[in-house]
């Protein structure tokens, strides 16, 4: 009997659970049922819960067998007739389906035709399930006490264990759908909404509503998580969730927000090969991303299909279409098809108007907006109201265009609109960003005087800060006094407006003084404030004060990023105070400030522009002591200075060990590398560590720079040894490496050796400049090599270069 029950048990269906990383640093989960059967727990109701009946007397069964309430075996376990607890799997490594197990590939149904899926519109056959239901979750779970457990434990994932999956079961189980949409839905992080989606999709006895997987769906489709979304939608298949276009629109909008406008358009194939019948709604996703993409035409086509399959246009997929013609500039046509639209049956809204005023604002192409207007209020009814002014102004301030944004806030006015203050507030940033500071004094007076929409800090705010970009810091403090005297109390903002003009016009430690008595006056300075004070002590060369205030910033908890730190620890090495930036780095990585290998480098090129080579050599120790690698701009640095004090030896040491970490040689790595051993006339060793760092990165003209470079330090015959490598191209730049050769030999009173380089030069095919071989031939005159001469110019006369006529007058004279 117990042998019978146990092989009832190990028939049913078995579910595989496989973690594996994928390529785009999204987590990949595959979850896939092996057998065809149907018990409860497949497709038994659609809401989550423990199935009754016989599964209940098996898991007592199982139970008493001491298997316990395990989660499903895996194959190679049941295969093997072997059962085993499974190992406790944390929340954090719940994973998506990986690549090999998705059988809906976007490159697999890639056919070349975005267009091609409306043609089999009609002839795809209908699902036998029909979901006539709204997959819409009304009511609000969000504050439920399961919902708000559920999102605690979900908060505590990082230090999950058997106790904490027990109790998330648990809850589980006595979630309803929407309560599980809630749950998804509050998550701040998508990616941790996606985790707990398929932590529960693998939980034994339970499965999603198909409201999850839309709901799921929803939350990714406002993220740039495609491959999830798509995954999303493969489990639906898997599960034997009925898909509705919607699903498919939705990840195709997380495809374009991703960027991925190309895959966007694919899942329309996935769409035809599922049997799924486009409607408008996906179809207008599709017109969406085709304008997105800058493919205006083939949305104009995909339109046109629409029709001819029987999907009437609406007024979004108008709007669609008259925004790709503003983006492409080309606003007249825009406007020819908002005047066609009533004649196809659909009447344009404010949006289709407001886009296209948009462009126009942006062109401050007031005439022409106006004329829209009067065509809107015209022809549609449709009436300018508050909402269409507060639009203009701040499309006008947005563009740099505060004139026509205050005419059209006096018209406004005019016509009995109240504008409020945050319009007000556009045109007074407009007009600060401008230097209009008198006018933005005089409209905010206007505000004042007229007592229905005040100026309030933000307003105040802004002129404080045109204020200070001009320099007029006594105007802006008095503005200060003004807002107090008028019942707006500065906020931390205004105050760090403030400190920024004070430290830009040289009042730092004024700027300081403001800061310390912020508790005073009621405010406390953020990570900005303590910015803007530590970047105006460095530019003033105060940089022990910078320091200090650096220090008392993450004293408050506030810490400063490795650009900010990078940028005073330049300026402690560019005042050779190399020490005190090796020190204060190390106090801000000891403190807990994100030091990186770039502020590690500037202190070793500080260091080694002090010639204080073997305290740069420590550093680079330490770093991997606390495992920083460094880059190739470290290691070039360190070679420059090894270079530089004559220790070859340990620069190639120090080069062979950055080849050996894969770290590849920058053009300024080649360069240094050149000029250091061809310094030291280490010829040899420079050719053997060209070699091997040619392997790794490839440079076409380091062996030009390396005869350039010996040729300007005298040492031609060194440069002779090598030209052999220039020589393998016959390039431009060859050609005037051999020039420089040619040069050198020259001025050494070497004609000779020059004639045999211009040899060389026309045995590699690379004929040399006549101008160059006129002097070199009567330098050769003057030693007495008339025959090596001659034999020059007979050269150059056989390639064309040189006529025989002036050969001959040049053989006579």
């Amino acid at each position: 009997m117990l042998n019978l029950r146990l092989t009832r048990i190990l028939r049913r269906p078995l579910i595989r659970f496989s973690a594996s990383p994928i390529s785009n640093g999204e987590t990949d989960a595959s979850i896939s049922t092996f057998s065809s059967e149907t018990p409860a727990f497949n497709h038994g109701p659609l809401r989550e819960g423990v199935c009754h009946g016989e599964d209940d007397h098996l898991s007592g069964e199982l139970t008493q067998l001491g298997f316990g309430k395990s989660p499903p075996l895996n194959v190679s376990e049941a295969e093997s007739g072997e059962i085993r607890n499974p190992r406790f799997i944390s929340f954090d490594e719940i994973n998506e389906l990986t690549e090999e197990d998705d059988e809906e590939s976007l490159d697999e149904w890639d056919n070349g035709d975005d267009l091609s899926v409306l043609e089999s519109f009609g002839k795809i056959p209908q699902s036998r399930e029909d979901v006539s239901r709204s997959f819409d979750v009304e009511e609000d779970e969000s504050r439920h006490p399961l919902v708000r457990e559920t999102n605690r434990l979900i908060n505590l994932r990082s230090s999950w264990n058997p106790k904490h999956e027990g109790e998330m079961r648990n809850l589980l189980r006595s979630l309803k759908p929407p309560q599980v949409c809630a749950v998804l839905r509050s998550q701040d992080d998508e990616r941790v909404a996606l985790k707990f989606f398929y932590w529960a999709d693998r939980q034994w006895r339970y499965r999603h509503h198909p409201v999850v997987y839309y709901s799921m769906l929803e939350v990714l489709s406002k993220t740039k998580l495609c491959q999830g979304a798509r995954r999303v939608l493969v489990l639906m298949k898997r599960r034997g969730i009925h898909r509705t276009p919607k699903a498919f629109s939705l990840v195709m909008v997380s495809y374009s927000r991703a960027g991925q406008l190309r895959d966007a358009l694919k899942v329309l194939t996935l769409m035809q090969r599922a049997g799924v019948e486009p409607d408008l709604l996906v179809c207008n996703t599709a017109i969406d991303v085709f304008v997105r993409a800058n493919r205006l035409e083939k949305a104009l086509r995909f339109m046109e299909r629409m029709q001819v399959i029987g999907i009437v246009p609406d007024v979004v997929t108008y709007n669609c279409l008259i925004r790709g013609y503003c983006d492409l500039r080309r606003v007249e046509e825009a406007v020819e098809l908002l005047e066609e639209m009533p004649s196809k049956g659909c009447a344009p809204d404010k949006v289709s108007y407001y886009t296209i005023m948009g462009f126009l604002c942006k062109e401050n192409r007031i005439v022409e907006v106006r004329n829209l207007m009067e065509k809107m209020a015209k022809e549609h009814g449709l009436v300018p109201d508050q909402v269409t002014y507060n639009n203009l102004i701040h499309m006008l301030t947005k563009n740099g265009h505060p004139d026509a944004a205050l005419l059209f806030l006096k018209e406004a006015e005019g016509k009995g609109f109240r504008i409020d203050k945050v319009c007000y507030s556009a045109i007074v940033h407009g007009l600060c960003k401008e230097g209009r500071m008198s006018e933005a004094k005089d409209l905010i007076n206007e505000m004042l005087s007229k007592g229905h929409c005040p100026p309030d800090v933000v307003t105040y705010t802004t002129v404080v800060n045109g204020f200070c970009r001009l320099g007029e810091v006594d105007k802006a403090k008095k503005l200060l006094q003004v807002m107090h005297a008028h019942g707006y109390k500065p906020n931390t903002v205004s105050y760090t407006a403030l400190l920024n003009g004070m430290c830009r016009t040289g009042k730092s430690l004024e700027a300081r003084e403001m800061m310390n008595m912020s508790e005073e006056q009621w405010w406390s300075p953020n990570s900005i404030t303590y910015s803007v004070l530590m970047h105006g002590f460095r530019r003033e060369g105060k940089l022990s004060e910078a320091c200090d205030v650096v220090r008392e910033m993450v004293l408050k908890g506030f810490f400063p990023g490795p650009v900010e730190i990078n940028l005073l620890l330049q300026s402690l090495c560019r005042d050779g105070r190399t020490h005190e930036a090796r020190k204060f780095m190390e106090e801000c990585l000891n403190k807990g400030c994100a030091i990186n290998v770039v502020n590690f480098t500037t202190v070793i090129h500080g260091i080694c522009q002090n010639d204080e080579v073997d305290a740069a050599l420590s550093l680079l120790d330490d770093m991997y002591l606390i495992n920083k690698h460094a880059d190739v701009f470290t290691y070039t640095a360190l070679v420059d200075a090894l270079g530089k004090k004559g220790r070859i030896e340990e620069a190639t040491k120090l080069l062979n060990k950055m080849l050996h970490k894969g770290i590849d040689p920058t053009p300024v790595t080649y360069r240094t590398v050149i000029h250091r051993y061809c310094q030291m006339g280490k010829v040899d060793d420079l050719v053997a560590i060209l070699e091997k760092m040619l392997l790794r990165q490839k440079c076409r003209t380091v062996y030009n720079q390396v005869i350039e470079k010996l040729c300007g330090l005298g040492k031609l015959e060194e440069a002779d040894k090598i030209l052999g490598k220039v020589l393998r191209t016959a390039s431009t730049s060859d050609a005037k490496t051999c020039y420089v050769l040619m040069e050198g030999y020259l001025k050494k009173g070497a004609p000779l050796s020059a004639y045999k380089v211009a040899c060389r030069m026309f045995n590699r095919d690379l004929i040399p400049d006549v101008k160059m071989c006129e002097k070199l031939s009567k330098r050769l005159v003057l030693e007495g090599k008339v025959e090596e001469a001659d034999q020059l110019m007979l050269r150059l006369v056989e390639r064309g270069r040189l006529s025989p006529i002036p050969l001959k007058q040049s053989m006579v004279s």
